[in-house]
C-alpha cells in the first residue's frame, strides 16, 4: 500500500473527519476489557479488528452494529471455545490485518498492540497489561505442564516475548489502566505511559438502608483470583455468612472447601448482583489485580472493601476510609482483616465510600481519554511528534 503523508489537523471539524480503527485481542466473552472497548467504540464508532469473535455474544453487545473484521483463526473448528490453544498463531494473525485508517486505537492485554501500522498512522494503545503468560506468569504457566508440552510451551513463549519486544515501535503512545500497570510497561517494555483509569459504571449502584450482615465477593473462578482462600477463611468463621458470585474452572475445587455458611451462587443477572452487593456488610477481594473493577463497583454501592494489599486495589481503596488491606494471600490474613473490620465497622461512611468510587466513573474516562487522543493527534500532525523507528 502506498504511504501518503496526511495534511496537518488544525480544527475540531477536521479531526472529526479522521478515519479510525479499533483493535481488540478477541471478542469471545464479556469482561472488563470489553466494557472498556465499548466506551472507546462510543467515542469513536469505527470498524473493530479482532482475532476471533463469538457472534452470539457480539449480537447482544454494544458492538451489534459494528463492522467487525476477524482473522483466519475465526475459521478454525471450535475456535470460539478453544482459541487459547491457537497461541502460537496469534502474532501472525494480528499482523495480517490491513488497517486503512488515520487513527489506530488498540485495547490490548495480549497481541493487539502489535498490529502493523504505517508512518502516517497514529497508534495509541490502551494497555490492560503486557502479556502476563509471556512475562510475569511465565513460570506458573509452563512449570505444571508435562515435559513435552513444557518444552513446546517454552519455545512458543520465547518467540512471543521476542515478537512482543520487536513490535513495540508500532505503538506511538501507551495508556495504562493503573500506575501498577504503568510500572510493568516500563519494567518490561522500557516505555513511559499515561495512566487513565478504566470506566466503571458507578451510577448503576445505589446505597441501601438494608444491610443484611453478609460478606460478598464477585469474580471469575480462576486460580489467580484466589477465591478459594476467601472461602477457606469463611469456612473457619462459621458465624459469618459469605456469598460468592461467579463461575469458572475453580468451582469444583471451591465447592469442596465451602462450609454451610458459604453460598456459591454462580453467575447472576447484573441487576440481581447489584441488589445483593448493596445489602452486603463488606466486599472481600484477594487477587493481585491490574485494576479491579469489582472493587470500585462495591464502593459505588457504599460497601467497604477488604482487599489484598497489592496491585490496582492500592489505587482504588483508601485505607481505613473505604476499606482495609490484608498483607498476604492466606486464609488467616483474611480472618484477621474480617475481625479488624468488625471492630471498626461504624467508622466507615457509605456516602463517603460512594463519592470516592465516582472518581472512576464512565464520564471521567470519556473526558480524559478523548482529551488525550485529541492532544496526541495535534502533536502528531503538527510535527511535534514523529514515530521513532
Amino acid at each position: 500500500m502506498d504511504t501518503q503523508r496526511l495534511k496537518p489537523i488544525s480544527t475540531r471539524s477536521s479531526q472529526e473527519s479522521l478515519t479510525t480503527a479499533l483493535v481488540h485481542d478477541w471478542l469471545t466473552g464479556w469482561g472488563g476489557g470489553e466494557s472498556v472497548l465499548s466506551e472507546v467504540y462510543k467515542l469513536y464508532p469505527s470498524p473493530i479488528y479482532t482475532l476471533i469473535q463469538n457472534e452470539e455474544m457480539v449480537r447482544t453487545s454494544p458492538f451489534a452494529q459494528a463492522k467487525i473484521h476477524t482473522s483466519f483463526l475465526q475459521h478454525l473448528p471450535y475456535a470460539e471455545r478453544y482459541y487459547r490453544y491457537c497461541l502460537p498463531f496469534f502474532t501472525r494473525a494480528i499482523e495480517q490485518f490491513d488497517l486503512n485508517a488515520d487513527l489506530i486505537l488498540s485495547c490490548s492485554h495480549a497481541v493487539a498492540k502489535g498490529v502493523r501500522v504505517r508512518e502516517d498512522q497514529l497508534h495509541i494503545c490502551y494497555c490492560f497489561t503486557p502479556m502476563r503468560y509471556a512475562w510475569d506468569l511465565y513460570d506458573s504457566y509452563v512449570d505444571p505442564l508435562p515435559w513435552i508440552q513444557r518444552f513446546a510451551a517454552k519455545k512458543t513463549l520465547e518467540k512471543i516475548r521476542q515478537w512482543d519486544l520487536s513490535s513495540l515501535d508500532r505503538v506511538d503512545h501507551f495508556v495504562a489502566i493503573s500506575h501498577y500497570i504503568a510500572e510493568r510497561i516500563f519494567r518490561i517494555y522500557g516505555k513511559e505511559s499515561t495512566v487513565i483509569y478504566p470506566p466503571v459504571h458507578t451510577d448503576e449502584f445505589f446505597l441501601s438502608s438494608e444491610r443484611e450482615g453478609y460478606y460478598i465477593t464477585s469474580s471469575r473462578l480462576v486460580p489467580y483470583k484466589k477465591v478459594d482462600i476467601i472461602v477457606e477463611a469463611f469456612s473457619s468463621l462459621p458465624s459469618r455468612r459469605l456469598l460468592v458470585i461467579g463461575d469458572g474452572p475453580e468451582m469444583k475445587k471451591i465447592r469442596q472447601k465451602a462450609s454451610a455458611n458459604v453460598e456459591l451462587l454462580g453467575w447472576l443477572p447484573r441487576q440481581e448482583m447489584i441488589s445483593l452487593l448493596a445489602k452486603a456488610k463488606a466486599f472481600v477481594f484477594a487477587a493481585e489485580e491490574d485494576f479491579g473493577i469489582s472493587v470500585v463497583e462495591a464502593q459505588a454501592a457504599g460497601v467497604p472493601v477488604l482487599a489484598y494489599e497489592k496491585g490496582g486495589a492500592l489505587e482504588t481503596v483508601e485505607e481505613k476510609k473505604t476499606g482495609l488491606f490484608f498483607s498476604s494471600q492466606t486464609p488467616q490474613a483474611i480472618i484477621e482483616a474480617v475481625k479488624s473490620f468488625e471492630k471498626n465497622e461504624a467508622t466507615f461512611d457509605p456516602s463517603y465510600i460512594q463519592r470516592h468510587a465516582k472518581s472512576f466513573s464512565v464520564e471521567r474516562f470519556r473526558r480524559e481519554f478523548s482529551a488525550f487522543v485529541a492532544r496526541s493527534l495535534e502533536d502528531f500532525y503538527e510535527g511535534r511528534y514523529s514515530r521513532r523507528r
